[in-house]
């Protein structure tokens, strides 16, 4: 029986992810097949409960994240600190959820040098947010300015982070020294459209270390203004990596072959350039 695994989300077309696992299957000897399935949110439930007994896992992407969440029989604890889930594994005759978003975070800044700080700044409270500040706890930030444009939408965010244990101040960008904070912190996040970025990329950009999870179009304002800067880049690319890298490890039960998949999204990233 080959085993099957995808990504589900909505629009899912032009997903990176079968690049990525099907290049790490191939490595790893697995006969395996991963596709793409369009999903949206409502249709979660239906479309896992129909999956056969060759279905191991699927990869969650927008905006299917809490709805697997809520459709999982067990749930990690990160996952349900997110309060999202990007993971779906099958457990014979249950599907448990994770939130490997975390390790994208934790991986991309890692792999970019940053080893220790205290306090960090997110912009963006999204489903991006929350797993951000689940990464920067993981990697011992301890408090977090989240600065957003409306203070009342920041609650989801809010609720992630005390329940990963990071004390967080809610500022609004248009009453906030932006360039100050960002220059007194030792990691920022940047999860919001390259669009909004655009006035304030040179901002962002005085932290030691930056993660943009934006990485098309490339490069973004937020990249350009760092590589002048002389800081830290880690991009949306790397977050997608090693995010994979999880998926891969937590569906095969094997270590993910990262150096076959990075040759593989950086050819598929040329082959679309």
């Amino acid at each position: 029986m080959v085993r099957k695994a995808a990504v589900i989300g909505s629009p899912i077309e032009h997903s990176l992810s079968p690049v990525l696992h099907n290049a790490a299957y191939a490595a790893l000897g697995l006969d395996w097949e991963y596709t793409r399935l369009e999903c949206t949110e409502a249709e979660v439930p239906a479309l896992v409960s129909s999956l056969g007994p060759e279905w191991v896992g699927l990869s969650c992407t927008m905006p299917t994240k809490r709805a697997a969440l809520a459709f999982a029989s067990v749930v990690t604890p990160r996952a349900s600190a997110v309060g999202a889930a990007n993971t779906l594994v099958r457990h014979g005759s249950e599907w448990h959820a994770d939130c490997t978003d975390v390790d994208g975070v934790v991986g991309a800044l890692q792999e970019k040098g940053f080893s220790s700080g205290s306090h960090g700044v997110v912009l963006g409270a999204g489903g991006t947010a929350t797993a951000a500040l689940a990464g920067l706890a993981a990697l011992g930030i301890s408090s977090v300015s989240l600065v957003v444009r409306d203070s009342s939408r920041a609650g989801e965010a809010v609720s992630t982070a005390a329940r990963v244990g990071v004390a967080v101040e809610v500022l609004e960008l248009s009453a906030v020294d932006l360039g100050v904070l960002c220059g007194a912190a030792d990691v920022v996040v940047s999860t919001v459209p390259a669009s909004a970025t655009v006035p304030l990329a040179g901002f962002l950009a005085r932290a030691p270390y930056v993660l943009d999870v934006i990485y098309h179009p490339w490069p973004t304002p937020v990249a350009s203004a760092v590589e002048v800067a002389g800081s830290r880049l880690a991009t949306g690319l790397d977050m997608l990596l090693h995010q994979a890298f999880g998926q891969v490890e937590q569906f095969t039960g094997m270590a993910a072959p990262q150096d076959v998949m990075r040759e593989a999204l950086a050819s598929a990233l040329a082959a679309r350039a």
